[in-house]
């Protein structure tokens, strides 16, 4: 088989050539493998690099000094080439799967083809020997590398019910590669939907993350939809009529390429605040993101306060804090492209107010207030009680009308007054 020139003129890092000279030099079959060959093929530096082998575990091991096994009973040594870790696998097939992810038992071969037959796609199941200058690639990853095409090896259902996981590994790879789902491979998703849902939400999350950051992410959500794939960990959109299905796929494509931000402008005219932190949760993103994204929810529909007086977006700003207002325009602005492109020019206006606002640092928060706890409760002659909440409530309310009141003299007569008016 012909090598293309691109692994050819690859750099290889000096540590994984010595990993493959060595285990060479001892008789065995080695290649780089999976990933690391597509990206080079495609011109891209490969995150990382797999090294697979026709030795056993244990001829990995006694062939370097400093080994750590990491992965025994699946076949991987990770091998200590001075301050790199080079993870080494040995060829293997698998055995029947029973829980949609794992199968039942591992079994190590001596050829490279074997092992790459029981891979998930054919831009996957490529091998490169860069001392040997042997590139293996019998399922035609190359060929479809070249025309843009994620196809599973050999049978796609077979493929898809051994890991329920691959469906949306196919999607992720289609949105983030740019390329298109095989027909047959698309096909077979709606069919092995069961196995999928055997899917732990923490790895639908990792995959579902990774085609919201991507360029096509709105083609990538279609296609979860047009599968079914969607109906099973996000109902809520896959429910949603297509119109308000369309929008919410053409706001997270606005949006920066930022998780909750994405998240958000998906999510923010689907379902309420407290429903976007369910879904959150649910997908078992961590605390702080769900409790932003609700935030944010919460307040993109910023088109309401764009004839608000300063008094409405000083409390505003308190709402969201400073440090997340950039982040509030920005999924404001990602709905609004979509669902008021009209009225884009009257949002860069608030946008500009709200700036203008926080630049000025009004006093937002009671801590801000220039009269704290203590001074409220000597000042109406009290001790620690419901009124002092309530006169600290009253006076930050009168700040944020009027910033100019944060001062000893000014709060102390608002809150005579206020006084007054509570009674004995």
């Amino acid at each position: 088989m012909t090598t293309p020139a691109a692994l050819l003129e690859a750099p290889i890092a000096p540590s994984i050539r010595e990993v493959i000279a060595r285990l060479r030099e001892l008789g065995h079959s080695v290649y780089l493998v999976g990933g690391c060959v597509r990206d080079i093929l495609r011109g891209v530096p490969p995150k990382d690099f797999d090294i697979a082998t026709s030795a056993l575990p244990e001829e990995v091991q006694r062939a370097f000094r400093k080994v750590i096994p990491t992965g025994l009973q699946h076949g991987t040594v990770t091998v200590l080439a001075g301050s790199t870790h080079v993870e080494v696998t040995t060829f293997r097939s698998e055995g029947d799967y029973h829980d949609g992810r794992r199968p039942s038992a591992v079994s190590f071969e001596r050829d490279v083809t074997k092992d790459l037959s029981r891979r998930d796609f054919t831009i996957n199941a490529m091998a490169w020997d860069p001392l040997g200058l042997e590139f293996v690639d019998p399922f035609g990853g190359r060929e479809d590398l070249s025309a843009r095409i994620i196809r599973c090896v050999g049978s796609a259902t077979e493929r898809f019910s051994e890991d329920g996981l691959r469906p949306m590994r196919a999607v992720r790879f289609a949105s983030v590669l740019d390329f298109t789902l095989d027909a047959e491979t698309q096909t077979a998703i709606p069919a092995t939907l069961p196995v999928f849902r055997k899917v732990s939400l923490e790895r639908v999350r990792d995959e579902f993350v990774k085609l919201l950051l991507s360029s096509r992410e709105e083609f990538g959500l279609g296609l979860l939809a047009d599968t079914g794939l969607l109906g099973v960990f996000l109902p809520e959109l896959a429910g949603a009529d297509a119109e308000a299905a369309r929008l919410a796929r053409a706001a997270v494509a606005a949006a920066p390429a930022e998780v909750e931000l994405r998240l958000a402008a998906l999510l923010a005219d689907l379902v309420d605040p407290l429903g976007a932190e369910a879904i959150c949760v649910r997908l078992k993103f961590p605390t702080k993101v769900a409790e932003h994204v609700r935030l944010l929810v919460s307040l993109a529909a910023l088109e309401h306060h764009f004839e608000s007086e300063a008094p409405a977006l000083r409390r505003l700003l308190a709402r969201v804090g400073p440090a997340r207002l950039e982040s509030l325009l920005e999924v404001a602005r990602a709905r609004i492209q979509v669902r008021l492109p009209e009225r884009l020019k009257a949002f860069e206006g608030l946008r500009g107010r709200l700036r203008a606002l926080a630049a000025e640092m009004p006093p937002l928060y009671p801590k801000e207030l220039a009269l704290n706890g203590g001074a409220i409760m000597a000042a109406l002659e009290v001790g620690p009680s419901p009124m002092v909440g309530n006169a600290t409530r009253f006076l930050m309310e009168q700040v944020l009308d009027e910033p100019s009141r944060n001062t000893p003299e000014t709060l102390g007569e608002l809150l005579g007054t206020w006084r007054k008016t509570q009674g004995s």
